[in-house]
């Protein structure tokens, strides 16, 4: 973990799928401990205080937030993000707070819009010259469309063109497209990966073998 120490590890879950058996609560509290900056971004509006609410019964400090809040996210009519004003994470992370965003914005106009979870996680990521992105989706990693198998690596291209293929379900095209754009918007390295593994966040950054397909600025080495 010590190359992580003081970086940013952004997560966006699917809120629905964190069951009572599941150790993502623990793994947040691991990385506290540490000593990353952990940032969950939710599926939907009002599920990141009922997280944050499970945070805190085992003694970290969550705090539940919408992108709306200090204007943390802007965005214009169409819901396209604007920018991303980090400020108030930054705050939190230093006073040892972890803090989780429901996917809303605000708007020009001072309204509050909602927003695509994995487009918030792309931008926050970004923001904070993450480390990582972790997208957390049932349907684990993106699999190739001839044999079927999880893909292990992609660069930034290679996830884009797999998401316009149309191989893809419409949820899973989005998130690989929002991976892509998080590495091409500086994060190290966006993962796609299924959150119900047990320990999954840990695991994928503490081994090389991905649960996933892990999207990085680097060239793929075709397999032979």
């Amino acid at each position: 973990m010590d190359t992580f120490t003081g970086r940013t590890i952004v997560i966006r879950v699917e809120s629905g799928a964190l069951d009572e058996r599941t150790t993502f609560f623990s793994d947040l509290a691991f990385m506290l401990e540490q000593s990353l900056h952990p940032v969950v971004v939710t599926g939907q509006p009002g599920a990141a205080k009922r997280l944050a609410g499970r945070i805190n019964q085992l003694g970290s400090a969550g705090v539940g937030l919408s992108g709306a809040d200090a204007g943390l996210i802007l965005a214009g009519s169409n819901a396209e993000i604007r920018a991303v004003n980090p400020a108030l994470l930054h705050t939190l992370f230093a006073s040892g707070y972890l803090p989780l965003i429901d996917p809303e914005g605000l708007t020009l106009a001072a309204e509050g819009i909602r927003l695509q979870a994995d487009d918030v996680a792309r931008a926050v990521g970004a923001a904070l010259e993450a480390k990582r992105v972790l997208f957390f989706h049932t349907g684990g990693g993106l699999a190739d469309p001839l044999t079927s198998e999880v893909i292990a690596d992609l660069t930034p291209a290679e996830a884009l063109t797999l998401a316009d293929s149309g191989t893809l379900d419409p949820e899973l095209a989005s998130t690989a497209r929002a991976a892509a754009r998080s590495v091409r918007g500086g994060v190290e390295a966006a993962e796609i990966l299924d959150g119900g593994v047990a320990h999954a966040a840990i695991v994928e950054l503490l081994t090389q073998t991905h649960l996933g397909t892990r999207v990085t600025g680097s060239i793929r080495i075709a397999r032979a």
